[in-house]
């Protein structure tokens, strides 16, 4: 078969395209839009996740894992999306980071690094009870996580839900503390010693590093019995720490008006290694 020059230069752009995208990883499911960008919903172990896509992706495939209210303050998202980074979400909502949520999060993470080439060290963004999720996640997976940025995090269940010091607390979500992380009655609750301010260790012999934003007059999740406490207990293990302080901030809003300082931190920390 005899080919003209046109068709010859046809193929090879055609062979040229084939490479660069032959490692470009593939979703499939429902395709929608998120604030310009493609996001892709399908399942994992039957729990529905998802992956917004950047327009065109950083070197070693860089991602941030939201713990929980995804595309609520979207703005470091949007940012990080522009970097070339992708963001993902798991629903195990009502786990708040228990055992169970740990484990679907396992598969989530083998199902985005061996099938579709992510980092092998994503960020973690833990907003609110997200940070049970997070750091539960992280203390089990250490070397697994390049850093994790928490917004208001709850880092001990006994200060929310729990309400068992100076917020608020949740009886419907103590309950439910109670009934995934299984204990028989609220003295085995109370007793747990892998809640995130416990268990920290890890993540400093790992150095992973730490940003935190909250609001020192919250109220629901008192950042002295979560953020304070990480911050003290990091520290003293040789942990690198960060803490934005929002004065006379309560647990809402979330975030910060300019995200740059979140963003630069992500982008600063992310593994670029496959």
């Amino acid at each position: 078969m005899r080919l003209f020059v046109p068709q010859l230069l046809a193929l090879l752009l055609l062979f040229q395209f084939s490479l660069a995208n032959a490692d470009e990883p593939r979703f499939t499911g429902k395709v929608s839009e998120w604030n310009g960008f493609k996001k892709y919903e399908f399942e994992v172990e039957g729990k529905q996740v998802l992956v917004v896509t950047p327009k065109k992706e950083a070197p070693g495939r860089p991602w941030v894992w939201h713990g929980e209210f995804f595309g609520h303050k979207p703005a470091p998202d949007i940012a990080l999306l522009n970097k070339g980074f992708h963001i993902v979400y798991m629903r195990v909502q009502d786990m708040l980071g228990a055992p169970t949520a740990v484990k679907y999060w396992d598969s989530f993470y083998r199902e985005l690094t061996t099938r579709h080439g992510f980092s092998s060290k994503p960020a973690l963004v833990g907003l609110s009870r997200g940070g049970l999720y997070c750091y539960n996640w992280a203390a089990a997976n250490p070397t697994k996580v390049s850093c994790i940025y928490a917004d208001a995090p709850v880092c001990d269940f006994k200060s929310w839900p729990g309400g068992k010091g100076k917020g608020k607390g949740s009886q419907r979500d103590w309950k439910l503390v109670m009934d995934v992380y299984g204990f028989k009655n609220e003295k085995e609750a109370l007793e747990y010693k892998l809640n995130p301010i416990d268990n920290l260790k890890p993540l400093a012999d790992a150095k992973v590093p730490l940003l935190h934003v909250f609001g020192d007059a919250d109220d629901v999740v008192p950042w002295d019995e979560n953020t304070g406490l990480v911050e003290e207990r990091y520290k003293k293990m040789g942990g690198d720490i960060t803490l934005i302080r929002k004065k006379g901030v309560g647990h809402h809003p979330h975030g910060l008006d300019d995200p740059s300082p979140i963003v630069d931190f992500i982008v600063k920390n992310s593994s670029t290694n496959r």
